[in-house]
């Protein structure tokens, strides 16, 4: 399939929005009533091109954010390739009929919810992981049965590209359309009254989406950010740790969500952290990251300087560097780096970083760190490494997070299984796997009556039997 491709400029044209956005609504009850199979096609043919345009997609991610192939492949085209398939297989019984009890009090009807598509759904996707965070919720909302605009990250260009050329080669325009362009774009495609938002990006534009949608009540997916902390206790297996945080904490460059932001490390465990995760970096990019093929780096000026600010405020504030702190701005590159003796109100710990920068702290009560921590907004995710099941269950049970895990960092993302998203300040509603699809599905409840009902009969006059009858409806049912 394929369609006329839109120009940067001609997107600027709300009339042209308008004529994409209405023959999506005028197309939108013939995508609805799409089957399992018909929608399963369109999945294969997604994944076809995705594999077809594997070389470019890696070449475009480079450009952007000078990501090495194999991080692109296992960080953006992977989570995208094993959703599909997982869609694929599960779609026939996420679109089934889901059954549910009646009460005695309807005796001769059934019940049950029927999946139907929202309608008309708008994405806007962040330049952090353009592909993955694109094509991840395009799925759902294909598997839902939705027609689908999508607005990516003008941060992200090439990437940008190389999906409008996917999309177009995939699906007409009157079904899914990519619209590229500026701030000026997304803000033309607020005004419209879609069915529903998805939105992955940080939690300013996160509170200007939500307003927007208001307007047209329209229904809303955020997901967001904040700042995810870790914790490492004394029972951790640290060498095994500090391995895993670090991947999480300096893949990309630090611009993940997910990232942990800031650890807390039991005081007598702080030294021995320090120096494995130096080994650890040093082990991933050699002794200096600027010459490694496998590091990134920031995706533009802008939030080189956001982040070169954090630092320069932690060390005015007294922080120490353990490690990297190494800047080149012509380069956009900002080496791994460790600060301890942050100061809790430096701009470091009061935004999230989004960048290779890991304050430390030391701590002693585990209570002091959940007091902390829970004087801050809900993180998207909570980490914590620890061998001690009393530990692991205080830290359950006094916290609050979006997702997370236990003994690991960020890959909960992997399991299509998991709801994932955030919680108020990191976001509303959930994506992935079935949860996905229900964001971009309405839950129709449906009784079906079969025969007559006690209820029938239940109306004036209210006799004496009548009454009994409700009485013993409020007191046993």
């Amino acid at each position: 399939m394929s369609s006329a491709s839109i120009s940067v400029s001609a997107v600027l044209d709300p009339a042209i929005l308008n004529t994409i956005f209405e023959s999506q609504k005028n197309n939108e009850f013939a995508v609805r009533n799409t089957t399992p199979a018909q929608r399963r096609k369109k999945l294969e043919r997604l994944l076809s091109a995705i594999i077809k345009y594997r070389k470019e997609i890696k070449q475009a991610l480079f450009e952007d954010l000078k990501k090495p192939e194999s991080e692109t492949d296992m960080t953006e085209i992977f989570p995208v390739t094993s959703e599909i398939r997982h869609a694929y297989k599960q779609m026939s019984t996420w679109m089934r009929e889901e059954k549910v009890p009646t009460p005695l009090t309807l005796t001769g009807s059934s019940s049950y919810i029927k999946y139907e598509p929202k309608g008309v759904v708008l994405i806007l996707s962040p330049w952090n992981f353009p592909l993955n965070l694109t094509l991840n919720p395009l799925v759902s909302a294909i598997a839902a049965g939705n027609c689908v605009m999508i607005k990516p990250s003008e941060n992200s260009p090439a990437t940008s590209a190389v999906l409008g050329t996917i999309i177009r080669e995939v699906f007409d325009e009157n079904e899914v359309a990519l619209l590229e362009g500026g701030p000026e774009v997304a803000q033309s495609l607020l005004k419209l009254p879609f069915n529903h938002i998805f939105f992955t990006g940080g939690p300013p534009i996160g509170k200007i989406v939500m307003e927007a949608a208001a307007k047209n009540l329209t229904s809303v997916t955020l997901e967001l950010g904040g700042k995810s902390p870790c914790i490492v206790d004394q029972t951790a297996n640290l060498k095994t740790a500090t391995a895993r945080i670090s991947i999480a904490k300096y893949v990309n460059a630090g611009q993940m969500c997910i990232a942990p932001d800031y650890v807390f490390v039991h005081k007598s465990k702080l030294e021995p952290f320090i120096s494995l995760v130096k080994a650890e970096l040093e082990a991933m990019y050699g002794t200096d990251a600027k010459q490694s093929e496998g590091y990134s780096r920031i995706i533009n000026n802008r939030h080189f300087n956001r982040v070169k600010s954090y630092i320069e405020d932690a060390l005015q504030k007294g922080a120490k560097i353990e490690y990297g702190c190494k800047l080149d701005d012509k380069d956009l590159y900002i080496s791994p780096t460790i600060l301890s003796s942050v100061d809790p109100q430096s701009l470091l710990m009061t935004e999230e970083i989004f960048g290779p920068v890991m304050p430390v702290f030391p701590y002693d009560s585990l209570s002091d760190v959940m007091d902390f921590i829970n004087r801050r907004e809900i993180p998207l995710a909570y980490y914590l490494f620890s061998e001690n099941s009393k530990h692991i269950d205080y830290v359950m049970s006094h916290s609050k997070a979006g997702n997370g895990c236990i003994n690991h960092c960020g890959v909960h993302f992997y399991n299509h299984w998991l709801p994932f998203g955030g919680a108020n300040h990191s976001g509303i509603g959930r994506g992935h796997g079935f949860e996905g699809f229900k964001s971009f599905s309405n839950q129709r409840s449906v009784l079906r009556q079969h025969t007559p009902n006690v209820l029938d009969i239940m109306k004036p006059p209210y006799t004496d039997l009548k009454r009994k009858i409700i009485d013993l409806a409020i007191k046993y049912l």
